[in-house]
């Protein structure tokens, strides 16, 4: 499994960025995919994340309605719109898959991530 995130930058406070997660090597329906963000000393936290059957699980409740989760099969790429970003938003952030069944809480039980994104908001 190898993921490529994009999609990261600058913006200024209240501004808006897409990130993007292309997925390779999954052979089938779909496992738990998501978005971590991580600030240097901090734990990785977990943002969104989005089922095999394209449900959303979770998202952070500091960005609901303002962040907006979702995947298209075809090209096996999952999203992250980020609207009205705010400072606390800038991290780094990951795309994470999850081959085994459930979509859990914690960055440990992720097998596989992307190399990650940055967000810079200010």
């Amino acid at each position: 499994v190898q993921l490529v995130e994009s999609g990261g930058g600058s913006v200024q406070a209240e501004g808006s960025l897409k990130l993007s997660c292309v997925a390779s090597g999954i052979t089938y329906r779909g496992p738990c995919m998501g978005w971590f963000r991580q600030v240097p000393g901090h734990e990785r936290e977990r943002v969104a994340t989005m089922d095999g059957y394209g449900r959303t699980v979770y998202v952070m409740p500091s960005v609901r309605g303002r962040f907006t989760l979702t995947k298209e099969k075809d090209k096996n790429t999952l999203y992250l719109e980020m609207n009205n970003l705010k400072p606390s938003g800038t991290a780094m952030y990951y795309c994470a898959v999850r081959l085994n069944s459930g979509c859990p809480v914690f960055a440990k039980d992720f097998a596989y991530w992307g190399q990650g994104t940055q967000v810079t908001v200010s």
